[in-house]
């Protein structure tokens, strides 16, 4: 720990990520007892998820622990969406990671405890999900993480070491009991596969590292390549992906890119058969609308692109709501709001589309089918059961963010504002 240290000299504040668990607690107590680690300001930082009936004992265990060692601690409180489509153990994850990002300030380090076997574990799960380079190599040892960095700079040591450290020193731990559930996909792989395939391979756990290394250095080499193709097919504006472009490059940069334009958008990377099935519907005809979707995603097909985003809550057509022009809550998470803010004279209703509804839009002479106009428009059609409908008694006058009748440009004229849309993801 201490050459690691040395070798990252000029970086910044140090954060140590504890959970309580054997590993992280041998590693908190080994820079607790590194003079340049506290010169380096370091800190523990511990994600109480809210799983468990004793998460709260377990935040007060790591406070404690760290109070004996005269290291700062943070508990930073979660909330693990239960209906996102990860899964308990993604979705954990990914509030976990948001916390962190959080919680870093300019330039810390947020060292993690993560060893060979944890990597190992990474490496076999992602292969057994069909990866390519970028995911059999596994967890990279360092990477940027908000407004600082992570840095994993155990991962070269067996479980076996850390094990024994924090026994030689007495060292108190928590025991999750969800460590030992093997109906999670980890656990499995740890306390059954594993232990039957280094009973046959002593030396698994070092090849399939070995491998990881060789995977990532030929990972790295192919990065500048599919981020320079990112550049040309992601479009600034919509943040949509040209499918043609995109399939016509090899499977070496095609899925790299993939995968890493979805991380971007908040989006997990979908298994070999959901990239097969992307594959094919790149070339679906105009006026078809493929969607496919993995948990946690949805990826459509549209206009040529592909467009992705978190899946969205189902929306109620019958929804409405009065509005005089405070920043009103949609359906679909989005918001209606009037920019700059005022009050409208008298209130307007708020709903969404049921089907045949019609607007003249000011200066127009004709009065036209919403459904046309979203298709002239090119809103993407996942966003138009969302669109907030503004009605003054029974008649349509305005579309919000898009069009307005000559009542509803009176109506907000006189308001000394327009009408604001932002959609929901």
């Amino acid at each position: 720990m201490r050459r690691a240290l040395r070798d990252d000299a000029d970086g910044g504040a140090l954060c140590a990520a504890y959970s309580g668990g054997a590993d992280s607690t041998a590693l908190l107590h080994a820079l607790a007892a590194l003079p340049e680690a506290r010169a380096r300001g370091l800190r523990a930082l511990h994600v109480d998820h809210g799983l468990h009936a004793d998460s709260a004992a377990w935040a007060a265990h790591c406070a404690d622990f760290c109070r004996a060692l005269d290291v700062p601690c943070t508990v930073a409180r979660v909330a693990v969406a239960r209906d996102a489509g990860l899964g308990p153990e993604a979705a954990a994850r990914h509030a976990r990671y948001a916390a962190f990002a959080d919680a870093l300030g300019g330039g810390e380090r947020l060292l993690l405890a993560h060893h060979r076997d944890d990597q190992v574990e990474t490496v076999l799960l992602k292969l057994l999900r069909g990866a390519g380079p970028e995911g059999l190599g596994g967890m990279r040892a360092r990477r940027p993480l908000g407004r600082g960095a992570l840095w994993r700079p155990l991962l070269e040591l067996p479980r076996e070491a850390l094990r024994a450290y924090a026994a030689a020193h007495g060292l108190p731990c928590i025991d999750d009991p969800s460590n030992a559930d093997v109906r999670l996909a980890r656990n499995r792989l740890r306390h059954e596969i594993l232990p039957r395939l280094t009973a046959h391979w002593p030396q698994a756990a070092d090849s399939i590292a070995h491998s990881a290394a060789l995977c990532r250095a030929a990972a790295d080499a192919l990065r500048q390549e599919w981020q320079a193709a990112l550049g040309t097919l992601r479009d600034a504006a919509t943040g949509s992906l040209d499918a043609a472009g995109w399939l016509a490059l090899p499977p070496a940069l095609r899925e790299p890119l993939l995968d890493h334009w979805l991380h971007a958008q908040g989006v997990p990377a979908p298994t070999w058969a959901q990239r097969r099935q992307i594959e094919r519907q790149c070339a679906a005809r105009p006026g078809q609308l493929p969607c496919i979707r993995w948990p946690g995603a949805e990826l459509h097909v549209w206009k040529g692109r592909l467009w992705a985003r978190r899946p969205a809550p189902a929306v109620d057509p019958g929804w409405s709501a009065a509005w005089t022009g405070e920043p009103l809550p949609l359906p679909d998470g989005g918001e209606l709001r009037l920019e700059p803010p005022a009050r409208l004279a008298a209130p307007l209703a708020v709903r969404l589309r049921r089907g045949g509804e019609r607007i003249r839009p000011a200066g127009d002479r004709h009065t036209r089918e919403l459904r046309d106009l979203f298709q002239q428009a090119a809103l993407p059609p996942w966003r138009r059961a969302a669109c907030p409908l503004l009605y003054e008694g029974d008649e349509l006058i305005a579309v919000a963010g898009h069009w307005l009748s000559e009542r509803a440009e009176a109506i907000f004229h006189a308001a000394g504002a327009r009408p604001r849309w932002r959609p929901g993801r």
